[in-house]
């Protein structure tokens, strides 16, 4: 697997093809139609247990190279949080990394964590955003043992792919990223890949896609635990007007595959429309193949089949 932070750069990148945005508007048109005339039903909420007093422990699971908009948006909404019972905030926010040596996230930003692994209290719902680089042994046990008594694992962006690895979401349905869809089917073909999900609730687990997906995805945890009128309530305090976490297939712009053509080659890997003067490429099976970078292009090469499979 690539490291997650340079994919995730890749991913920022992509721009999509002539013909893939023919695809893209229709099915926007489509699901703005139904919309319009009521067609489509907002699936059922399931509930989690709000205690009757204490706070809920949201362990924010770092590494070198985190993504800062995958763990402070649902941060802020998990901050905000405030149902009209209770005396405190209700959320009791910390970080968590593999030592408590300052860690260096995205843009520059230094984090000190809360907590070490070894250390760090038993989470009732844990947030996993895109990493820097894979996750290490430690941080998976710690993962696999934490997920287990938490009331909910959910991720951010490419925060899928440590999950993924910590075999959570085995036999699930999960998102990312919109260009890291190819690559998630890929290096995890028991997960499956649902594209043009704002997020995907399965229950104990949950994922979201880029970046301020995560917003949508905290909201709907505030639904499940406190209801509706909390989780608007949240919103409107946040002056947070987007409406993705009422619908979990509302990232539509994303839901339909790129298709790779010869006036507009795409890359295999993250979708990102190349110029095929300039770019690296391979031929396989008969058919000549484009990358945006030489990490895409490695990756394509360890396994084909499975890019080209899909």
């Amino acid at each position: 697997m690539l490291p997650l932070k340079p994919l995730l750069v890749i991913c920022l990148a992509v721009t999509e093809p002539a013909a893939h945005a023919q695809g893209v508007a229709q099915a926007a048109a489509e699901v703005s139609g139904a919309q319009a005339h009521g067609r489509r039903e907002r699936p059922a909420v399931t509930p989690l247990p709000a205690p009757g007093k204490g706070r809920i422990p949201v362990a924010f699971l770092l590494a070198p190279g985190a993504e800062v908009v995958d763990f402070a948006g649902p941060w802020g909404v998990f901050e905000y949080v405030f149902p009209p019972e209770a005396e405190s905030a209700p959320f009791q926010l910390y970080t968590v990394a593999e030592s408590a040596a300052p860690l260096k996230v995205s843009g520059g930003m230094t984090i000190v964590p809360n907590y070490t692994l070894a250390k760090a209290p038993q989470p009732k719902v844990i947030v996993v955003p895109a990493q820097g680089r894979k996750p290490s042994p430690a941080v998976l046990a710690w993962l696999r043992k934490a997920a287990r008594k938490a009331d909910l694992t959910m991720s951010v962006c490419n925060g899928s792919f440590v999950l993924a690895k910590a075999g959570l979401l085995a036999g699930k349905e999960a998102t990312a990223h919109h260009g890291a869809y190819a690559l998630f089917a890929a290096d995890f073909p028991d997960v499956k890949v649902k594209r043009g999900a704002r997020f995907v609730d399965a229950g104990n687990v949950s994922t979201s896609g880029g970046l301020t997906s995560g917003i949508d995805l905290a909201l709907h945890v505030v639904e499940r635990y406190y209801g509706r009128e909390v989780a608007e309530q949240t919103a409107t305090s946040l002056e947070y007007q987007g409406l993705g976490w009422k619908d979990p297939d509302s990232n539509v712009a994303f839901a339909t595959k790129a298709v790779s053509t010869e006036e507009h080659p795409i890359c295999p890997l993250c979708e990102m429309e190349v110029d095929k003067k300039e770019a690296l490429h391979e031929v396989y099976r008969g058919r000549t193949y484009y990358f945006c970078s030489a990490g895409c292009k490695k990756r394509f090469d360890a396994t084909p089949q499975r890019f080209v499979d899909q």
